[in-house]
């Protein structure tokens, strides 16, 4: 295992802990959802450059249904 992978799998499933535990407790869907995912996807992807798309992607398309009214 590369330590910057583990490193940023750190990272990005402690900023989804971090949502989770948001969206429980406001009882927010949208801040669950992402939470979990970002919890979980590190685990199946070891390249750091697809690992942070994909981080970025999901953060982005939370900022879309954000503002869409979700």
């Amino acid at each position: 295992m590369d330590p910057w992978a583990l490193f940023l799998s750190l990272v990005i499933g402690s900023v989804g802990m971090a949502f989770f535990i948001y969206g429980k407790k406001q009882t927010r869907i949208p801040q669950l959802v992402l939470g979990v995912l970002l919890m979980a996807y590190p685990y199946f992807i070891s390249n750091l450059w697809l690992m942070s798309g994909i981080a970025v992607g999901l953060t982005g398309l939370f900022w879309v249904a954000l503002r869409m009214g979700w």
